[in-house]
């Protein structure tokens, strides 16, 4: 501890955890229920909420029912839409923190600059924006939409006027400006009908298009009961049906997405470069009622091709089409599959994850990684799902971390995966991933490892059958090391013994309570 002062933040910590949006505070929640009070959320922000902080553009709203999108734990049933705005969410999130007792626990605006192992007093050294720290176990839960992709387009850097990344955007932008949107993902769906309701034009480069299936979106009526989110949730599974490629599932929601574009698209020639030549569900899919109308509106032009230069403020496409724009937005995505985190994070040996990771990412139980003893990642390597809330795997990952927890307490440590283990998931996700749309569908996306070829985004099974496997901690694929001794400290920092059994930590048994209003 630095100083007498016992408000002074501790620099020796049982566990940190980086990363305050979904997954970080979830975890920071349950941490403070199991007793655990020597852990620190750090935040390189000023507030909490993740991408739901960083994504204010017009229209940001979830994509998943709302009733999904809250912990099982903590449920909000005051959602005010089907699907939640972004600023929604990102309230949520703050209100979790806020009576979860999280505020002392969370440092915001301090970066990660480094982590490293060290095997002498088996611990994690951290480097951070406000000095050093050290962590009996590291949690990494910065997530996959945290670092926006910026195309490497010529004469961006020169371009005249505003350019900014969906991602940061620009909240002083004055209405009546030509706006030029490239890509036409999640973000662009959202967004461009917004923009067309407010711009004096919009163009849209799209190299690829998307399918979009039908949103359904409305305002609950006053006292209007929410969905149940067990049920919602089996609903949901039943939907990874439809990614196994060739399967009568994915032909009907192929069906879906292909009546919904003919039903909103009259125009055979715009219905042709609408109509992507890849499998449902390849990319993301997409859920809106208003992209397709927002295209055929007289102000907004949808360019076919991608842009390769910047000249000016002239955006030039591949077909060679120009034109002049006074505000560029990047609806690119990020970097998803080379997180930029992984080389700031050193395990034995020095080596680190990004070395580690240099054929895509790979895990076991899409948590623990061999070689970075005491180290657990959250939301990263397969632990994304093509068909459901990514909370669904986000709980089990933290019942997973809380039972770690346990045993270490009670086997010491430190606690590391073994490579034969990591190798045996690695090979069961490839072998399940081959028969998935993901794989087979024909298309290129931020799932897909693009130098390996691999599946490292998403589980490629349904949300329940990773909560039964991995909901809570299995030490068997473990080695734990030879104990070290524990300070007394540290020792105060950890709640007291507590039974291992499997179900101790099996996410969503907590009882759920309401969030302040």
């Amino acid at each position: 501890m630095t100083g007498t002062d016992p408000s002074t933040p501790r620099t020796d910590l049982d566990v940190a955890v980086v990363g305050a949006g979904l997954a970080g505070v979830g975890l920071g929640a349950r941490l403070r229920r199991a007793g655990r009070t020597g852990f620190a959320v750090l935040e390189r922000a000023d507030d909490v909420g993740g991408t739901w902080r960083d994504n204010v553009y017009p229209g940001v709203a979830c994509d998943i029912p709302s009733a999904l999108y809250s912990y099982s734990f903590l449920p909000q049933p005051t959602w005010s839409r089907v699907f939640a705005p972004g600023a929604e969410i990102h309230q949520y999130v703050r209100d979790v923190a806020r009576s979860e007792g999280l505020d002392q626990h969370l440092r915001l605006g301090t970066e990660l600059t480094g982590a490293r192992w060290h095997e002498d007093d088996a611990t994690w050294h951290l480097t951070t924006s406000d000095g050093p720290l050290t962590a009996r176990v590291l949690v990494t839960a910065v997530g996959r939409l945290s670092e926006p992709h910026v195309p490497d387009l010529p004469g961006l850097g020169t371009f005249p006027g505003r350019v900014f990344h969906s991602a940061r955007w620009d909240r002083d932008l004055p209405a009546g400006l030509r706006v030029g949107v490239v890509g036409t993902g999640a973000s662009a769906v959202q967004l461009v009908p917004e923009l067309a309701r407010h711009a004096e034009s919009v163009v849209v480069l799209q190299r690829t298009p998307p399918w979009v299936l039908p949103r359904g979106d409305r305002v609950y009526a006053p006292g209007e009961a929410r969905p149940d989110r067990v049920a919602l949730a089996e609903d949901a599974d039943r939907l990874f049906d439809a990614r196994i490629a060739g399967t009568t599932a994915e032909a009907e929601l192929r069906g879906r997405a292909e009546a919904h574009l003919r039903a909103q698209v009259r125009d055979p020639a715009l219905c042709a470069l609408l109509t992507p030549d890849y499998a449902v569900g390849c990319k993301r899919a997409l859920f809106s009622d208003d992209w397709y109308p927002a295209l055929q509106e007289p102000q907004v032009t949808l360019e076919p091709s991608g842009p390769v230069v910047v000249d000016g403020a002239t955006l030039v496409a591949a077909s060679g089409a120009r034109y002049e724009v006074d505000v560029l937005v990047l609806a690119t995505g990020f970097e998803t599959t080379r997180p930029p985190f992984a080389h700031l994070v050193a395990g034995r040996g020095g080596q680190t994850l990004a070395e580690h990771w240099a054929g895509g990412m790979t895990s076991h139980a899409s948590t623990a990684v061999h070689g970075f003893p005491n180290l657990f990642v959250l939301d990263g390597p397969n632990a994304g799902l093509g068909h459901h809330s990514a909370l669904e795997v986000i709980e089990a990952q933290i019942g997973y971390v809380l039972g770690a927890l346990d045993h270490l307490d009670a086997a010491g440590g430190p606690l590391e995966v073994s490579a034969a283990a990591e190798a045996a998931y690695t090979r069961e996700i490839d072998e399940r991933a081959a028969g998935t749309v993901w794989l087979r569908g024909g298309c290129r996306s931020w799932y897909v490892d693009e130098r390996s070829g691999r599946l490292t985004l998403l589980w490629p099974g349904q949300a329940a059958e990773y909560r039964e496997r991995f909901g809570v901690f299995d030490p068997a694929p473990f080695a734990v090391r030879t104990p070290i001794p524990v300070t007394a400290s540290a020792r105060a920092q950890r709640p007291g013994p507590r039974p291992l059994g499997r179900a101790a930590h099996r996410a969503g048994l907590d009882v759920s309570v309401r969030l302040p209003d």
